[in-house]
């Protein structure tokens, strides 16, 4: 999936005869929507879509802008489209087209143009937005978001982009579009003073179920409305996309809790604390005259005043027996729900108990069998050992008795040679003795002649000196 930082900054742009449409992504440093903040309440956006892949665009026709669009990248799906009320025009002929710098921001062109003739000129077509081919033989088409039937002719040409669009069913399609222009134009504009002062939010939430694999179907489409006229009021629209005929209406708080996590719609909640109970009673009143099929008139003609009185009187007598079926139907349905998922509870828990039995029963048997396996296998390892120790203690046995033996034997057999021995040992010794006793003799008196001689060398010495001191040298040399 690819994503796309809002940090990226180009021009998108069609050639339209008599003009051109383009839609122009906003960048980081740019507030809100830059110059499209001006279709939400106070010029402050919806808060809490803060997801990388959510990039805000400023969908423009001549050089004006005509609404604000949150397009996700990863969905390939508008999240919401922000517009207000203008004069209907008969609609124009579909005239589908893509944004090549959405999927390749460094290509030189920067108009919407037909799929078709760029190909092979835009890298990577397709990777952040759906294409016309990916509801072809779908079972889908492209509904608008912000519906071309609410928009002027200047204004319904801008709405021909597929970052306006959501895959639905044609029958869904037809539906939403029917309803949400009757929600806008018979309910909501009728009870807000200043038409400019209506605010028009129509979103999309993505579920899991994708056009081939790539492009999300919506779980849900919703409209949040805000009038911040003196006399404000706000209100929510939910459609169901499983049920084309569904259309609940809700307050803008409880329709952001269906959407993401911190999400703020309007600015203050659209003045909620001071907003007029009567006006947000008659709106309601005539959306579900609108759901119970009933038409609401708008002519100043009298006649049809009375006509229009009679009509929503006969809405308020029928609208509790439609609000009371309603609940029947909600609580046979919550009821239904309720006793499927207790009998789901109740098959879930016995057959987690019966699996946990078979799985604790099989861990047992499976660590017996292996303790079995185990006793098994080590006998034959401990009959192995037993043998072997035994043969190495027979073996010891009889190296200790030869042992013994040869000790035993050793003792008489030594002192017998060693006896035998003696004479022959004593009479080999006689000359050695003899030898060693005349070098002993030898040497005594060798000693003896030495000593003498040394003892007369010394006197003589002695008496040489003496005779040197003592005697005069003149004398002597007479």
């Amino acid at each position: 999936e690819g994503t796309m930082k809002t940090s990226i900054v180009f021009l998108l742009c069609i050639s339209v005869f008599p003009g051109f449409s383009q839609g122009r992504v906003v960048r980081d440093d740019e507030t809100g929507f830059a110059e499209c903040n001006v279709f939400f309440p106070g010029q402050v956006p919806p808060e809490g879509f803060t997801e990388p892949f959510h990039v805000k665009i400023c969908q423009q026709y001549n050089k004006e802008p005509r609404f604000a669009t949150l397009y996700s990248t990863k969905d390939k799906i508008p999240l919401y489209s922000a517009f207000k009320f203008t004069k209907p025009a008969q609609s124009q002929e579909e005239n589908w087209l893509v944004e090549p710098q959405i999927d390749d921001p460094e290509n030189d062109l920067h108009e919407m143009v037909h799929e078709a003739d760029i190909g092979g000129t835009v890298a990577n077509l397709g990777a952040n937005q759906a294409l016309t081919s990916d509801y072809v033989g779908s079972g889908y088409e492209r509904g608008l978001l912000n519906p071309s039937v609410l928009n002027e002719e200047d204004f319904q040409v801008a709405t021909y982009t597929l970052t306006n669009a959501v895959p639905l069913s044609p029958a869904l399609s037809k539906s939403w579009h029917r309803d949400i222009g009757k929600v806008v134009e018979q309910a909501l504009v009728p009870h807000c003073s200043k038409m400019d002062h209506l605010y028009l939010l129509a979103g999309a939430i993505p579920s899991s179920v994708r056009v081939k694999g790539k492009v999300s179907v919506p779980e849900s489409l919703w409209l949040a409305a805000c009038c911040d006229a003196p006399e404000g009021w706000s209100l929510g629209i939910v459609k169901k996309i499983n049920n084309e005929n569904s259309l609940a209406d809700l307050t803008v708080r409880e329709l952001e809790k269906q959407l993401l996590p911190g999400v703020h719609l309007f600015k203050g909640n659209c003045g909620e604390d001071k907003q007029s109970q009567e006006k947000r009673e008659a709106v309601l009143e005539a959306v579900s005259q609108i759901r119970s099929g009933e038409q609401v008139e708008t002519s100043d003609n009298q006649e049809t005043k009375d006509s229009g009185w009679v009509r929503r009187v006969a809405g308020i007598i029928a609208t509790p027996f439609i609000k009371l079926l309603e609940l029947l139907i909600y609580i046979f349905v919550e009821l239904v729900k309720f006793v499927f998922y207790f009998l789901w509870l109740v098959v879930k828990r016995v057959v987690g108990t019966v699996l946990d039995g078979v799985y604790s029963l099989w861990n047992g048997m499976v660590s017996y069998l292996k303790a079995v396996s185990m006793v098994l296998i080590s006998i034959p390892y401990d009959l192995g050992r037993v043998i072997i120790n035994i043969f190495l203690g027979f073996l010891q046995i009889v190296q200790d008795v030869m042992s013994l033996t040869y000790r035993i034997l050793s003792i008489p057999v030594g002192f017998i040679l060693h006896l035998a021995a003696f004479p022959y040992h004593s009479i080999c010794a006689i000359p050695s003795v003899l030898k060693d006793m005349a070098t002993g003799i030898g040497g005594t008196f060798s000693l003896v002649l030495d000593a003498t001689g040394a003892v007369l060398h010394g006197v003589c010495y002695l008496a040489g000196h003496i005779v040197k001191r003592f005697v005069p040298k003149g004398s002597s040399d007479d």
